[in-house]
């Protein structure tokens, strides 16, 4: 039995991972998020060994109306640091910042269902 492609997902706080992970599970792709914008390694990410890797981000803007920081964009501007590599070796990368919960899913699965990467009719 073959295992469906292991999709990341990693990106600043607030940018859509949890969103998108949730999303693609209910439709049947191997999704994880790493939290790798919390990590003091920029290469921690690459643990996963994923097949794919989506890289989502959003202006600092952007995360003060989705979601209450106490911190400030110092802190951002070190989560994108820490999140260089992972950008620079991401094979999708998506601008979360105009898209609703359920258009930011509906993106990346037409996305992903157009390389053909992800979900395997289960019971084949």
């Amino acid at each position: 039995m073959q295992q469906d492609p292991l999709i990341v997902i990693v990106g600043v706080c607030a940018s859509g991972k949890t969103t998108l992970s949730r999303g693609l599970k209910a439709l049947g792709y191997n999704v994880r998020t790493f939290a790798q914008e919390h990590s003091v390694s920029r290469r921690l990410w690459q643990r996963l060994d994923p097949d794919y890797l989506i890289y989502l981000e959003c202006s600092y803007e952007t995360i003060r109306r989705r979601k209450r920081v106490s911190w400030g964009v110092r802190r951002y501007q070190r989560q994108l640091r820490l999140l260089s590599d992972a950008r620079s070796q991401a094979d999708f990368m998506v601008r979360t910042d105009g898209f609703s919960p359920e258009q930011l899913v509906s993106f990346v699965h037409r996305h992903l269902t157009g390389l053909g990467i992800g979900r395997r009719e289960h019971g084949s």
